[in-house]
């Protein structure tokens, strides 16, 4: 894999500008869809897409190209939202990876949604352990 001079520990080749548009593509589609738009509107104002954009942005640019633009928890900020349960990540990665297809060169894109896949698996057993009972049996996964 050819290395960015500029990012030598990035993860897979992709620049910045990429990473942006991906988030923005993306974040116009999850405005649009049925299940996931309502969720997230319940917690962004129309005015504030544009930091959450970025925010979300650096987090993808820090992931990838470890660039420390990025501070924040996103298990954290999951598990204090009521209404993002385990079942949104499915829909989330799916929407995911059709915007990655359509923005990306076919290898950055598999990279990136691999990355994607990785990073929601564990949201999404962060979020199943922390909302299963407690006298329930123990969830194998």
């Amino acid at each position: 894999m050819a290395q960015d001079t500029q990012h030598p520990m990035q993860l897979f080749d992709i620049t910045p500008d990429q990473v942006n548009r991906v988030v923005a593509a993306f974040y116009a589609r999850i405005r649009q869809h049925p299940e996931l738009g309502p969720v997230f509107a319940a917690h962004i104002a129309a005015e504030e897409w544009p930091q959450h954009e970025e925010k979300i942005a650096a987090f993808w640019r820090n992931a990838i190209l470890k660039e420390r633009s990025y501070a924040g928890n996103p298990m954290r900020v999951h598990m204090q939202t009521d209404d993002v349960t385990p079942a949104h990540f499915a829909p989330w990665l799916g929407l995911f990876d059709e915007v990655l297809s359509q923005q990306l060169p076919d290898e950055t894109a598999k990279a990136f949604s691999a990355l994607a896949h990785r990073i929601g698996r564990g949201l999404r057993m962060g979020l199943e352990q922390v909302r299963h009972p407690k006298d329930a049996p123990p969830k194998l996964f």
